[in-house]
């Protein structure tokens, strides 16, 4: 999350993640399936879209061998559009805060895909 949230880098965020890993966001069905895919998402709709007053509140956390559960509260200035999320909506300029269900599947100690509700 450091990588995506307070770096905005999309190499640091791709160097945690397996090689053929996935992204989901599920509402939408936005994210990729294998490693360009989820590259180009990130490079070209996640990173890019995340309002500069992006926090994330973490409800409660379930770890697991390989699996991780975050229940998350995401809140932001909606100050662009964010097609990955909120698609065809454009800025309202209001604080918008957004329950999430964030499931992180693990191999080798690396991301290997991800759910989100």
């Amino acid at each position: 999350m450091r990588c995506e949230f307070e770096l905005r880098d999309v190499k640091a965020t791709m160097a945690t993640m397996a090689d053929h890993p996935f992204v989901n966001h599920i509402p939408t069905m936005t994210g990729g399936y294998g490693y360009e895919e989820v590259y180009q998402f990130y490079k070209n709709h996640f990173i890019p879209s995340i309002p500069a007053d992006a926090n994330v509140r973490s409800i409660s956390r379930i770890v697991g061998k390989d699996k991780l559960v975050d229940e998350l509260v995401l809140s932001f200035t909606h100050d662009r559009e964010i097609d990955f999320m909120l698609p065809g909506i454009p800025p309202t300029h209001k604080h918008v805060e957004l329950a999430h269900i964030v499931i992180v599947y693990f191999k080798e100690q690396k991301v290997l895909g991800e759910h989100i509700y």
